[in-house]
């Protein structure tokens, strides 16, 4: 239930303004909730004066909604915070129905090779770009004529995504990654148990004489050359495409389950046989097992611990990010409890203390004083700890090389550059880079995304320009070449093409 304290609300309206279901009102310059309230606790958690407070007293003819760790208690008729379920005569329900269909549709063009006929890796660069490309090359696949034409092009807007699978804190998002002294990116939102750095881009390549370290770094990350970067106010990370991040000079082993909250749901049961309690640290959402609706589920009830962190919902709490447990700022597994309830807790409860990868462990024990002392990990703790552990991928860094080729570079295939891209969006091209499969950005011109784990090795270069030079294949038919206007006239066979080669050798 959701109770105001009138005497401290300010008439702020901050509750009002974030209230998802327009459960809040201001009269007479004070809150007051309606009959719509949820106790979801958003208002609760907004308050900058404490004047909201959460109880677990229920309102009546209510029900409560476990599809998420918010648990609304939904009046008949109404809706939770998501807006996703209702309570439908004391049931709660999906409110959407089963979506069957799919609105994606199979590529029309079906008989397209997977891969293209050659590569544009080793091809070359026609400059300026209004000349034929430097090969297209027309070959019979399964009784249709298709055709690959290929270009090594130069390319100011490009870059690297860089994914470092970490829990550890490298630095702040938006900060500056600098190689040499020179910034060459920036690090960006985080991925699930990842960090994420953007590398490179238009604006970085073009930045005076800074402009030639940045395409150098994009092409080594893109060619799997090991990197060392210095994180501003952070890290420094040394990468490379497929092996562990080394972070600080230490090597990361495991990327996370999941976070603390999916770690305890994942491992509840197990858990619940060897402890009283468990807390598992992660600088995102630590897990407390009794008081999360996995321990419920496996029928423990509440310990009396409370974690270090921010409560945010039954059983998860925010962390701090750090060089701590979990990516925290804890280095002292005791420190992971806050305070122990002893109204509720018993001397001689057992607590585990572990991260999402499971690397590191302790079991504490609560005192006649309300205290914790750390004791000696047990080995039946000890093998729910390596379950985690077990269950974790390793930690690796991936690149993904982007770009845009939605300029001048399509006029090598077409005298019809807008056909061209059109018809990439519309999946009747095949468009790869260095012979791997991309994903192209949706909206105007050919932005494409690609995991250079797929792409041959040591396939991208740079030149002075400063830019990137990036392997790019367009595989159509041959109908679809002629209707977009490609210069058919300089089509030449698979065949003849690799006789030529031959000779060349």
């Amino acid at each position: 239930m959701i109770n105001i304290i009138v005497d401290k609300c300010k008439g702020c309206s901050l509750c009002v303004k974030n209230c998802p279901l327009d459960a809040i009102e201001m009269i007479d310059k004070k809150a007051k909730t309606n009959s719509k309230c949820v106790s979801c606790g958003i208002c609760f958690r907004v308050c900058p004066f404490g004047a909201i407070e959460r109880t677990e007293e229920q309102e009546k003819n209510t029900v409560k909604c476990k599809n998420c760790p918010v648990s609304c208690a939904i009046p008949t008729g109404s809706t939770g915070a998501c807006k996703r379920y209702t309570n439908v005569n004391g049931e709660i329900k999906r409110n959407r129905k089963l979506v069957v269909e799919a609105v994606t549709k199979e590529p029309t063009n079906t008989k397209l090779p997977y891969k293209p006929l050659i590569t544009a890796t080793g091809s070359g660069t026609n400059y300026p770009c209004c000349r034929p490309a430097p090969f297209i090359v027309q070959d019979n696949v399964n009784g249709v004529d298709v055709v690959t034409v290929v270009t090594e092009a130069p390319l100011s807007y490009s870059g690297v995504k860089v994914k470092i699978d970490t829990n550890m804190h490298i630095g702040e998002e938006g900060a500056n990654i600098k190689r040499d002294g020179k910034v060459v990116g920036h690090i960006t939102t985080e991925e699930y148990g990842s960090k994420m750095l953007s590398i490179g881009g238009a604006n970085l390549l073009s930045h005076g004489n800074d402009g030639f370290v940045v395409a150098r770094t994009i092409v080594d990350l893109a060619n799997g050359r090991r990197v060392t970067l210095k994180v501003e106010n952070g890290s420094t990370l040394e990468i490379q495409q497929g092996e562990a991040p080394i972070i600080d000079g230490l090597k990361e082993k495991l990327m996370r389950v999941g976070c603390g909250s999916a770690t305890i749901g994942m491992f509840a049961r197990f858990m619940s046989d060897v402890v009283d309690e468990a807390i598992v640290l992660d600088y995102h959402v630590i897990g407390l097992l009794s008081e999360h609706f996995a321990g419920e589920e496996v029928g423990m009830k509440y310990s009396g611990v409370v974690p270090a962190g921010v409560r945010s919902t039954r059983g998860r709490y925010f962390g701090e990010s750090g060089h701590g447990w979990g990516g925290t700022t804890i280095l002292n597994p005791i420190d992971a409890v806050k305070s122990v309830d002893m109204n509720t807790a018993k001397p001689g409860y057992k607590i585990l203390v572990t991260e999402t990868t499971g690397q590191k462990a302790s079991l504490l024990e609560v005192q006649e004083d309300g205290s914790i002392k750390e004791i000696s990990i047990t080995e039946d703790v000890i093998n729910v700890v390596k379950l985690i552990s077990d269950t974790c991928e390793e930690s690796k860094v991936s690149v993904i090389c982007t770009g845009g080729t939605g300029g001048s570079a399509r006029a090598g295939v077409t005298k019809f550059p807008k056909k061209l891209t059109d018809a990439v969006h519309d999946e009747d091209i095949r468009m790869t880079v260095a012979g791997a499969p991309v994903f192209i950005l949706p909206g105007g011109g050919i932005n494409f995304m690609v995991d250079v784990a797929k792409m041959v090795p040591e396939s991208t270069t740079w030149v002075p320009t400063p830019a990137t030079v990036v392997p790019i294949e367009y595989t159509m038919t041959r109908d679809e070449f002629e209707k977009l206007g490609g210069h058919t006239d300089h089509i030449i066979g698979m065949k003849e093409l690799l006789e030529k080669l031959e000779t060349e050798e």
